[in-house]
Order: C-alpha cells, then sequence, then structure tokens
C-alpha cells in the first residue's frame, strides 16, 4: 500500500493543492508564490527523500503569513494521512544537522500527540518576502495537523537563512527516520494503537 496523500485546501485567503509521497525519491514540485518557502521546502523532501508538490496561491500583498501558515495546515494533514495506521514504524528519531554556523536540533515521536517546542531564537529578517520569525507558525500548524511531538532546538547560528533551512533539512531527516518501514506490522505502542 503506498503511504501517499492529496490535499485540497480553498479559503478567501489561499488556494492550495499538495501531493505527498513518504516513500518518494526526493521529488519536488513547489510553486507557492514565494521563493524562499519553495526552497525550504524542496530541501525538506529532498532531504527526507519525499516526494512534494505543491500549488499554492494566497493573499500575498498583504504579507506571507496566511500562505505559509496554511501551507503548513496541508503538510501537517498530508503527513498524518500517509502514515495510516502507522504499523511497522520506527516512530521515534532525531537528526542534528550543521549548516555553516548554524546546528539544529529536531527530535520527532509519531505517537499521535501534537505538541510542539520551538527553541529556535533568531533575528527578525525579510528573505525574499518570507518573515524568519513565521517559521514557528509554520511549525504550529504543521503540528497541529499532523498530531506529531515536534522539538526544534538551535543550537547555534546568527545567519536567519542558514538557521531556517538547518530546520527543514533536519526536519525532512527526522521524519524520514521516524515514518520508515521496520519489516514489521506491529504497531510501536503499549496501548496497541498510535492515533491522534
Amino acid at each position: 500500500m503506498e503511504r501517499k496523500a492529496k490535499i485540497i485546501r480553498e479559503t478567501n485567503e489561499t488556494k492550495i493543492e499538495l501531493e505527498f509521497t513518504l516513500d518518494g525519491s526526493g521529488k519536488a514540485d513547489i510553486k507557492t508564490q514565494n521563493g524562499f518557502l519553495d526552497h525550504i521546502l524542496s530541501s525538506f523532501a529532498k532531504h527526507g527523500k519525499f516526494d512534494l508538490k505543491i500549488m499554492a496561491k494566497g493573499d500575498i500583498e498583504t504579507g506571507s503569513h496566511h500562505l505559509v501558515e496554511d501551507v503548513g495546515i496541508c503538510l501537517g494533514k498530508a503527513i498524518n494521512e500517509s502514515l495510516g495506521e502507522k504499523k511497522g514504524i520506527e516512530r521515534f528519531s532525531f537528526f542534528i544537522l550543521p549548516m555553516d554556523e548554524a546546528q539544529v536540533t529536531v527530535s520527532i515521536d509519531l505517537g499521535g500527540r501534537a505538541f510542539l517546542r520551538f527553541d529556535a531564537d533568531m533575528p527578525y529578517e525579510m528573505i525574499e518576502d518570507f518573515e524568519s520569525v513565521i517559521v514557528k507558525d509554520f511549525f504550529e500548524a504543521l503540528v497541529s495537523n499532523s498530531f506529531i511531538n515536534l522539538h526544534i532546538k538551535k543550537n547555534s547560528g546568527i545567519n536567519p537563512h542558514h538557521i531556517i533551512e538547518a530546520i527543514f533539512k533536519a526536519f525532512g531527516k527526522a521524519l524520514s527516520i521516524a515514518s520508515r518501514l521496520t519489516g514489521g506490522n506491529d504497531i510501536p505502542s503499549t496501548k496497541g494503537m498510535l492515533k491522534s
């Protein structure tokens, strides 16, 4: 059974079509009207070896907030749907990723409980109309819709571009490890279920 999902979301602020495949090859086709968002989502897909297609439009004349947050909602829903019953997955993982002066640790539990710890302060900066501080909002939206426990910690870093890119790459690596199939058919929980 293919672990994949297609999400369509349309509001007065955004219109998003997203396709996500957990067991992919790192192919990305992303058009969100924001070049930096395209870049970091492509990095997430590449390093997690996911296939990700996103066509997104939004009211970017008011800023990137609605667009970024709604893409986070859709990606979260797609991750949750593609995991299915979570039989035979690793469930837990962490990854430490360096990028120049920045180093980030991401740890994850696919146990069905939504929680985000975001410990990655960075200077406010506009990167191609992308506000550096909106990264937390993206992951809050993603976690609330994927029902994962996600801890993001900046160990070092000054440049917001490097910090943000390291976060997305590390998240891709950690999610890839936690979601990989171990060869068994058991649900990795003493409860016998991993659901939201």
